[in-house]
């Protein structure tokens, strides 16, 4: 029996997944294009909620950039659940776009920074201290509604206030969590895993300079500017990062790519900040090789699939 998803019909079609506002890809992920023609697989960019989009036509359907799904999250899993070959799997995006699963790394042993969850309509106090905070939903993409806020500062106070009963009247989760003062200094790192034939393998690092300036007064566009350069990754992040992966529910082996995103902790050792395994800018830019693997990643998983 001939599968109609392969080659009998020609070179493999993938489809690399965006959102309508970044319809031709975000420009590091058209780095994978050409290195996916070498390898004679034909991609193409489409929109995730376009109604005229035929996912059956594809071998693959690859999330990249579909960055507009936070308001409609539930819509987006669905979404998810009908498209044939996706990558990574529907249940993972369902897990993974909710910021919750933190609680369950957490629990499984993985350092995460200290997290309060306030559901809506549930009453909210300020915390006594002075400190800096983080205050964003629960599901959200490239730091949209998101903010800063010195507790010792009266006005932000009050901004943090006024930010958490606004994503409560939406009826958004909120994520409360300590600003961790090394992102200032030594920034965040990205670790990203792409597969290959032994399963996730580690490809490159990247560090993320500070981005959060002040109280979230509304941000126009999909995601705020990142400062971004590479970065050698050291064995403690690489241990905190597969320590994570080993929790991911099904196991890793269904992964094209992961992103682990850390920063020191106040005793200078890594804690988990998020895990992105939904729609993680990949930064092939900055990685010799980086764009070729993932084109091998992508070829090793329609491999598995003949």
């Amino acid at each position: 029996m001939t599968n109609h998803h392969q080659p009998a019909r020609g070179k493999p079609r993938v489809a690399l997944v965006t959102c309508g506002e970044l319809a031709d890809l975000d420009p590091d992920d058209r780095l994978v294009l050409g290195p996916l023609a070498a390898r004679g697989i034909t991609a193409e960019p489409v929109v995730w909620d376009d109604p005229a989009a035929d996912w059956a036509a594809y071998d693959l359907a690859v999330l990249r950039s579909p960055w507009d799904y936070a308001p409609r999250r539930d819509e987006f899993v669905s979404w998810a659940q009908r498209v044939p070959h996706l990558a990574n799997p529907a249940d993972v995006v369902r897990w993974n776009t909710d910021k919750r699963y933190l609680d369950q790394l957490s629990s499984a042993g993985v350092p995460t920074v200290p997290t309060t969850w306030v559901a809506p309509g549930e009453p909210w106090r300020l915390p006594a201290d002075t400190g800096e905070y983080v205050i964003k939903p629960a599901v959200s993409a490239g730091s949209q509604d998101t903010g800063r806020y010195d507790l010792a500062d009266p006005e932000h106070r009050e901004l943090a206030v006024a930010h958490v009963r606004r994503l409560s009247a939406a009826g958004r989760v909120t994520m409360v969590q300590p600003y961790l003062a090394a992102v200032d200094t030594a920034g965040e790192t990205a670790l990203l895993f792409l597969a290959g034939e032994q399963g996730l393998e580690f490809s490159h690092a990247i560090r993320k300079g500070p981005m959060l300036a002040g109280p979230d007064l509304g941000v126009d566009g999909l995601y705020r500017p990142e400062e971004i350069t590479a970065r050698t990754a050291s064995l403690e992040q690489l241990a905190v990062a597969r320590k994570t992966l080993a929790t991911v529910p099904g196991g890793t082996d269904r992964l094209l790519y992961a992103r682990v995103d850390v920063i020191p902790g106040p005793d200078g050792q890594s804690v988990l900040v998020e895990l992105e395994l939904t729609e993680p800018s990949l930064f092939l830019m900055h990685a010799a090789g980086a764009a070729d693997r993932l084109a091998d990643a992508i070829r090793t998983r329609l491999t598995r699939q003949t």
